[in-house]
This record gives C-alpha cells, structure tokens and sequence, in this order.
C-alpha cells in the first residue's frame, strides 16, 4: 500500500475513534467545517418527541416538510457563525435550541416541551417569569408542517437547533388546543 494512502487511512481511524469532546474542541473558526457538510440528524428524530407531546394533549401528528426544513437549514448556516438564539423572524413559527455539545434532537424537542408546567390551560397564560411558547408551539394544533435543522457552531460551542412550524402558532387569543 502507498505510504501516502495508508497515512490518509490511519488519520481517518485516528479520527474516527476521537472521542467527541476533542471533535468539539478542533472545531474552531482556524479549522471551520462549512455548516452544509454537518451532517443533519433524521426527520424522525424530530418529529418523535413533538408527535408524543402532541399525543398527550390529543392534538394530532404533526408531518415533515422538506420546504420547512429548506427553510431551517438556510437560517441555521447563518446563525452557524455565532450560534445566538436569534430568531429569523421569517413567515413561520420557530423554536430554537442551543447545546455546548452535539445536541441530539431528542434533547432540543424535549426543552421545549418540559415548558409543559408552566402553561396553564384555563388562563392560556404562562407562569410569570416563565417561558411557555416553546411549548405551546410544539402542540399548536393547527401547526401541521414541522422542518429543523441542525449546525454545529463555528466557534466550537457546540450546535444550533431550529424547528420551524407551518402554519405557525402562538397566535395571541388562541389556545394550542
């Protein structure tokens, strides 16, 4: 075997058994990874934990949308630089999430939905000082389209989460259910 071709294998195991805090520390902006060449977790991995949330308040399943997930992939590129929780302001509803780690899904879909306690049904309000519209976005009932994305961080702290909902819910006056 080349000496050239076996070095290239060799750096390729080395690289594959890092374990995943050094993986995280070699991604700084000297060595950035485009954000399109992360690879994006799998729409089931989304849609399980907003389907489940969903199930348990009785609002039907929400389905993936290839245009929604378009739309995600575009916004989280952007937010790749930085990584703020800044949303995009955009035509649909969005959760954000932030990790210091590779976030899996499950764990961003689950954020949102531990909001679950601070929303109460009967005042459609959230608990003062708490945050409850990640939740209520979830299992928006009329919400039917979900599409999210996944970027890790150009800094090196970690990945950036977004979801984004068609139509889009947290509409004032409303309930989610």
């Amino acid at each position: 075997m080349e000496p050239a071709r076996l070095s290239l294998i060799l750096f390729l195991v080395a690289f594959a058994l890092t374990p995943p805090s050094s993986v995280v520390a070699r991604n700084s902006p000297a060595n950035y990874v485009p954000p399109s060449v992360v690879a994006q977790d799998s729409p089931t991995d989304y849609l399980a934990g907003h389907n489940a949330a969903r199930k348990a308040v009785g609002v039907g399943p929400i389905t993936w949308s290839e245009e929604l997930a378009a739309y995600a992939r575009n916004y989280a590129d952007k937010r790749a630089k930085d990584c703020e929780l800044i949303h995009s302001d955009g035509p649909y509803g969005e959760n954000l999430a932030w990790g210091s780690y590779d976030m899996p899904p499950a764990r961003a879909v689950t954020l949102w939905v531990n909001e679950k306690p601070f929303y109460d049904y009967a005042s459609n309000t959230c608990t003062q000082g708490k945050q409850c519209g990640h939740y209520t976005q979830v299992v928006w009932r009329n919400s039917v389209q979900l599409g999210c994305a996944k970027v890790q961080c150009a800094t090196g702290g970690g990945s950036f989460i977004t979801c984004n909902y068609n139509p889009p819910g947290n509409i004032v006056g409303q309930r989610p259910y």
